[in-house]
């Protein structure tokens, strides 16, 4: 057993080195892995961001995965971060469309939805998702 997740959302860009860079810019995240075809297009990136980790690499790269994913819409991921506030701020300075300002929801989480620049939305917030199952 690796402290590595368990879990890791994998997606597809059609710019993925500029993914990586508002990825890690805008949200903190940070990269872990990089690998670039002879072409220069990312074939495979790992981003993480406290224990949980993202997954992705270019479109049009005949991957069986990209193959697949092909036409596939944006997806929405889930983050917990400890300062929302902190984060939206990052998020703002650095030019990203918020799709919901800060916002304390009902079950005791704050959070806020972002859309990054392919239009998947990013979602983050002090839920803990599983802490309070029972």
């Amino acid at each position: 057993m690796t402290d590595a997740p368990d879990i890791c959302p994998a997606l597809r860009y059609e710019d993925a080195k500029a993914a990586i860079k508002q990825l890690t810019e805008a949200f903190g995240f940070t990269v872990h892995a990089v690998y670039e075809g002879e072409d220069g297009r990312v074939m495979h990136a790992e981003l993480s961001y406290g224990n949980g980790m993202v997954m992705l690499g270019s479109t049009g790269t005949g991957s069986t995965f990209d193959k697949i994913m092909a036409g596939g819409g944006p997806t929405g991921i889930y983050v917990r971060v400890a300062d929302v506030d902190d984060h939206h701020a990052r998020a703002v300075a650095h030019g990203v469309q918020i799709v919901m300002p800060p916002t304390d929801q009902d079950y005791g989480s704050r959070d806020y939805m972002a859309r990054d620049a392919e239009g998947n939305v990013w979602s983050f917030g002090t839920y803990a998702p599983g802490a309070a199952a029972g």
